[in-house]
């Protein structure tokens, strides 16, 4: 077997159903040996955009997510994206091609010192020089994605590893002729350099499917955790991304959070997991009820500047921090508590220890519950009528109303996102895909691409701000392409706004933020999409259906949607 062929068995051993891809001539037998082994080749216009597809299938589906990029333009293309893993702690194994192992550092086409690049973004990176060591990194490569705090991991491949040894021997010495002494010292030179980088190889390696490692936490860990939470008056339960790294145990986490009866805040890859409506969930008002709070346990949730670095929980309330990152445990903020977890199963086995808890007192739950009410009550009240452009807030009311029950949202974005973000609920787990603390724009398409593939019968809801759609636009030929019927969505405001909202109250000066109000459904037209204005409020309920039964009858659709003026996020900074 070749290495092209040798990799794509590693990839269908791991269960991995599709790789996403930018084509390039030092990977071409990867991407002909998957396509051999049923494994889909979705390709792409940006090779960042790969890695954000791979993000978000490894978030979906558990499987480690898996993009395969040529050399140079194509590995740098994709820092954003990996970075973006990294910090969001998405498992994903990316393939960079490299120029021929005998060419390194001669000037070849495309050759770059990748490892240097990658190896501060990624969890752990390999060059491999000998096809022998292809699958055995590999499989190490799966292994490290998953293991304890999981993140992305780089594998180097150069060409002459993937392709036919005959081919490359041809290469190598059909180029060298003559009869000097140069000439023959070069061919035993390069015969020596085949013969060692071909030797033994051809092999796959047995194949250990990794799975993410849960550690039950000790005893005493959960006795002590136990006895803070019956403790408390007023508890409070802040569940992240950590949590639903395991789709096999989702009902198992919602049952446990059930059973514990605390009153709980969703971030992150967790939004979704209690459906749209939960007794126990609170979606308003998160920094009063922290403050009033007498126990906080964050589940995967660390002190960062989504908490204001831990100065929205008060000093005088016991606090239980779970976390897979050591790090994360004590940033900013030193819990009574600490335990190095996984948070998902954390809270299953606390739920198991507390079976017969009552919950929360019955007299802070339903505070905190009232005053969610009346939160909601206010932004509906603020939403306005009908007339002029469109009313974010009144857009987002009217696009939470027609979520199918197997909806997925992509957020991408800023000022919109964050207005969608406080108004729509996800219909459930794992049903809202979002960056993550790196706060990266241009995630909207790969995530959106990976959603329909991993869930093809889900409704998948694209919602861009009108800066961050510049970032993937072209993908909308990808979405045609490959055959995806996304709903996307502009909130398009000729504007930064996110941006523009600090920087004109502080600096009075706009410079830098404006934008047109461009007809991105006619440029989507011309990829091959269905392009829908929308700038009449009295026209939403319409437009809005139209374009789910565009997506029903196969056909991806945009909705340019035009946004007057709104002052719900007055005083908002982006710093």
């Amino acid at each position: 077997m070749h290495g092209g062929e040798i990799v794509a068995e590693v990839l269908h051993a791991h269960g991995v159903p599709f790789v996403f891809t930018l084509s390039g001539g030092h990977i071409s037998p990867i991407l002909v040996a998957c396509k051999a082994r049923d494994i889909r080749v979705v390709d792409l216009r940006h090779e960042v955009n790969t890695v954000f597809a791979a993000d978000a299938a490894s978030r979906l589906s558990g499987i480690p997510g898996v993009a395969v990029v040529t050399a140079g333009p194509g590995v740098t293309n994709t820092v954003t994206a990996v970075k973006n893993a990294q910090m969001a702690q998405s498992p994903l194994v990316l393939i960079g091609g490299a120029t021929a192992t005998v060419l390194k550092g001669r000037g070849a086409l495309q050759d770059i010192d990748q490892m240097r690049l990658m190896r501060p973004n990624v969890k752990w990176a390999a060059s491999v020089t000998r096809l022998k060591d292809l699958g055995p990194v590999l499989e190490r490569a799966f292994r490290e994605a998953v293991a304890g705090v999981p993140g992305p991991v780089f594998v180097e491949a150069p060409v002459d590893l993937l392709y036919p040894e005959a081919v490359v021997r041809d290469w190598y010495i059909g180029s060298s002729t003559g009869g000097s002494l140069t000439a023959k010292l070069t061919r035993m030179y390069l015969r020596h350099h085949l013969d060692r980088m071909f030797a033994g190889g051809g092999e796959v390696p047995a194949t250990t499917v990794s799975r993410p490692a849960v550690a039950s936490p000790a005893a005493r860990t959960l006795r002590r955790a136990a006895a803070m939470l019956q403790a408390a008056g007023q508890p409070l339960l802040l569940i992240g991304s950590q949590a639903v790294r395991d789709p096999a145990r989702l009902d198992d986490l919602v049952a446990a959070i059930g059973q514990l009866g605390v009153p709980v805040y969703l971030t992150g890859m967790a939004r979704g997991l209690l459906g749209p409506v939960h007794p126990l969930q609170r979606r308003h008002k998160r920094r009063e009820a922290l403050k009033e709070a007498d126990m906080v346990l964050l589940a995967g949730v660390p002190c960062d500047f989504r908490l204001d670095y831990g100065r929205q929980i008060p000093r005088r309330a016991r606090l239980v921090a779970v976390n897979l990152d050591a790090a994360a445990l004590r940033l900013n903020r030193r819990p009574q508590l600490a335990v190095r977890a996984d948070p998902g199963a954390f809270l299953i086995d606390l739920a198991g220890r507390m079976a017969a808890h009552g919950g929360a007192d019955g007299a802070w739950r339903d505070r905190l519950a009232a005053r969610d009410r009346d939160q909601a009550t206010e932004i509906a009240g603020q939403a306005a009528a009908p007339g002029g452009l469109l009313d974010p807030l009144e857009l987002c009311r009217a696009i939470d109303g027609m979520l199918a029950d197997d909806s997925t949202i992509v957020a991408d974005g800023g000022d919109f996102i964050a207005t969608a973000a406080y108004t729509l609920r996800p219909r459930g787990p794992l049903s809202w895909l979002d960056p993550g603390p790196f706060g990266t724009l241009g995630v909207g398409a790969g995530f959106a691409i990976a959603a329909k593939l991993c869930r093809p019968a889900s409704e998948v809801w694209l919602l861009y701000g009108d800066g961050s759609l510049g970032f993937s636009l072209a993908e909308f030929d990808s979405f045609v392409r490959h055959g995806l019927p996304v709903l996307a969505l502009v909130g398009n405001d000729a504007s930064w706004q996110q941006i523009a909202r600090g920087q004109v109250e502080v600096l009075g000066d706009p410079v830098g933020t404006g934008l047109r109000r461009s007809d991105y459904h006619d440029a989507v037209a011309g990829l091959g999409a269905r392009g829908l204005l929308l700038d009449d409020p009295g026209q939403t309920a319409q437009i809005l259906d139209l374009a789910k039964r565009s997506v029903a009858d196969g056909q991806p659709v945009l909705v340019n949607a035009h946004l007057g003026a709104s002052e719900f996020r007055k005083g908002a900074l982006s710093i």
